[in-house]
């Protein structure tokens, strides 16, 4: 956790700028960068890469940024750029996917369950487009809360780099298992291996539960989803040895 390296001296800068960007533009940017459900009129096939250049807030951003850092660095310096880009991005496509397979499981849940107490698909479908729904659905449901994950899942993009700092987690955790690493909440070592692990076990049960441990607002199963395409890679390229070898 030493200098920062170039790779990830150009990340923060593009996230900065692109942070500032939001800030002036707000809603604008949202709409074109945020990644948006497939089937929401604000859908581009570029935002499974943009999101991950966008933030909600100051907070979302600086831990973001801070583990890129912090645990990117010595990741790009054994591995070289090219090839912590190409697992960056990747473990950041992994998470998109994820966390669009998950919306598309919500929206369908709610959408069935709507047109199996005799709403028309159509009505539904034209509502939504509209930005409106009725607010009779949740009570012709058994469970109110699969029209709430519909809504949810239709009209809430996400944003952030989070997928990918978590697969950058897990191949730190991976590569560095006996580094011990300090949270802000509980000024006692634990070792990376334990750390990251149970990090990303509190996000697949908060995904599970719906009962976020860290607030709302964040998508869980996009953070699994870097995990664990991160997890993947790192157990590919370690059984086929390339983790001996730089892509510079």
């Amino acid at each position: 956790m030493g200098r920062i390296t170039e790779a990830v001296k150009h990340l923060l800068i593009i996230n900065v700028i692109m942070f500032i960007a939001t800030q002036v533009y707000g809603d604008q940017m949202t709409d074109l960068m945020a990644i948006w459900f497939p089937m929401n009129e604000h859908f581009h096939w570029w935002q499974i890469v943009t999101h991950m250049f966008m933030h909600g807030s100051v907070t979302h951003i600086f831990f973001n940024m801070y583990a890129l850092w912090a645990f990117g660095s010595p990741l790009e310096q054994m591995w070289g750029r090219n090839k912590f880009l190409f697992f960056y991005f990747s473990a950041g496509l992994g998470a998109a996917l994820i966390h669009t397979g998950v919306n598309y499981y919500e929206f369908q849940q709610g959408f069935n369950a709507l047109i199996g107490a005799g709403v028309d698909g159509d009505q539904i479908l034209s509502l939504l487009r509209e930005g409106k729904y009725d607010t009779r659905w949740p009570e012709l449901v058994s469970s109110p809360s699969e029209v709430k994950e519909m809504l949810s899942a239709y009209w809430q993009p996400a944003v952030g780099a989070s997928g990918a700092i978590y697969g950058i987690l897990v191949a730190f955790a991976m590569m560095f298992p006996n580094v011990e690493l300090f949270l802000l909440f509980i000024p006692v070592p634990i070792k990376a291996k334990y750390f990251i692990p149970v990090l990303v076990g509190l996000d697949l049960f908060s995904g599970l539960t719906g009962y976020s441990i860290f607030g709302g607002g964040i998508a869980h199963f996009a953070h699994v989803g870097g995990a664990l395409f991160g997890f993947i890679m790192m157990w590919y390229w370690k059984r086929n040895q390339f983790n001996n070898n730089r892509w510079d």
